[in-house]
C-alpha cells in the first residue's frame, strides 16, 4: 500500500514532500521537504503533534462561560489548563474517510455534553499538491440552536537561529497574565515582521488582525523556505513563541480572536444556525532557498 499505516498514522508523499498524519486530532505528526523537517512535533496532549485543527474554535474561553442569544452556556476544562482550550478536535480520534498516497480526509462529530455545549461535524483534508501541504478544515453546526463557531490551524514551524519571518498585520492584541487577549493597538516594533526579520528572543503569545493572508518563512541554515497562504474564514493569526524551547514557533491562521466569546462582535466567531458551515484553507508551499552571498 502506498499509504502505509503505523498504528493510527498514515504516510503521505509527493515529490520532495513527506508528511505523516494521525487519526488523533487529524494531526500532522511529521513533515519534511527534501528530507528536512519544516514542522516540529511539539504540541497536542502528548507533544506529538506538528499541526492540529482547532475546532469548533481555538484558544481559551474566559471563565469557561459564554452567553449567546440570551442564553448562558458553560464549559469544563478539557486539559490540565483551567480553561477549556482549542476545542475538541485535537483531543479526539477522527474517522478516516479517504486516503491515497497524496491525501487523507478525516471527519469528527460531537454531541453536546457537560464539557461543551457544541454539537458539530468537522472535516479535515490533508493534501500534498506540487510542493505544497494543503490543510482544508470545515465545521457544520449539528446542534439545535445557533452558536458562534470558529476554526484554525495550529502548525509548529521549525525554528533555527537565522529563521526569518515575513508577515504583515494592522492590529495587535497584547496578552493578559491568564493568556487571554487584553487590548488592541498598533503592532509594536519587536513584533513587526512586515519587512521580514529574525524572530525575537522573548515570550510571544499574541493575536493579530488585518493581514493579507500571506506569510513567508526562510530557514537559511536548512536551505529551504515556505510561503504560507490562507483562504476562507481565516482572517486573523496568532504568533506563539515560548521561552522554554527555541526549536519551534507557531503561526496559527484563525477565523477569530482568542476568547472571542467575550469580545465585541464575538471577536470574529461566526454565528452558525443548525446546518450552516464554516471553512478555511491553509497552503504551505515549500521551495529551495537561494544561497545568499557572503556577508548578507
Amino acid at each position: 500500500m502506498s499509504h502505509e499505516r503505523a498504528g493510527d498514522e498514515i504516510e503521505l508523499s509527493h515529490g520532495d514532500l513527506a508528511v505523516r498524519v494521525s487519526r488523533r486530532g487529524a494531526a500532522v505528526t511529521a513533515a519534511t521537504y527534501r528530507e528536512t523537517p519544516f514542522l516540529v512535533a511539539a504540541g497536542g496532549p502528548d507533544g506529538a503533534m506538528a499541526n492540529f485543527a482547532m475546532v469548533p474554535f481555538g484558544n481559551r474561553v474566559e471563565g469557561n462561560t459564554m452567553s449567546f442569544a440570551g442564553r448562558a452556556y458553560t464549559f469544563q476544562p478539557n486539559t490540565s489548563d483551567p480553561l477549556y482550550r482549542h476545542g475538541d478536535g485535537w483531543l479526539g480520534f477522527w474517522q478516516l474517510e479517504e486516503a491515497s498516497v497524496e491525501h487523507v480526509q478525516f471527519s469528527f462529530s460531537r454531541s453536546v455534553d457537560r464539557v461543551s455545549p457544541y454539537a458539530y461535524l468537522t472535516r479535515q483534508e490533508i493534501r500534498l499538491a506540487g510542493d505544497s501541504l494543503v490543510l482544508t478544515l470545515s465545521v457544520e453546526n449539528r446542534g439545535e440552536t445557533a452558536l458562534p463557531f470558529g476554526l484554525g490551524q495550529h502548525p509548529f514551524f521549525a525554528r533555527t537561529p537565522k529563521t526569518r519571518l515575513t508577515i504583515a498585520a494592522d492590529r495587535y492584541w497584547n496578552e493578559r497574565p491568564d493568556h487571554l487577549p487584553d487590548m488592541p493597538g498598533p503592532v509594536p516594533d519587536d513584533f513587526d515582521f512586515r519587512s521580514g526579520k529574525l524572530l525575537p528572543q522573548k515570550w510571544m503569545n499574541n493575536a493579530f488582525e488585518g493581514w493579507n493572508r500571506r506569510a513567508a518563512i526562510a530557514w537559511p541554515e536548512l536551505g529551504i523556505q515556505a510561503a504560507l497562504k490562507a483562504e476562507g474564514a481565516l482572517d486573523r493569526f496568532m504568533l506563539y513563541m515560548p521561552t522554554d524551547r527555541n526549536d519551534f514557533f507557531c503561526l496559527e491562521p484563525m477565523s477569530h480572536l482568542p476568547n472571542g466569546h467575550h469580545l465585541p462582535e464575538f471577536g470574529g466567531l461566526m454565528p452558525l444556525a443548525p446546518g450552516e458551515a464554516l471553512a478555511g484553507k491553509v497552503m504551505i508551499d515549500l521551495s529551495a532557498l537561494p544561497l545568499q552571498p557572503e556577508g548578507r
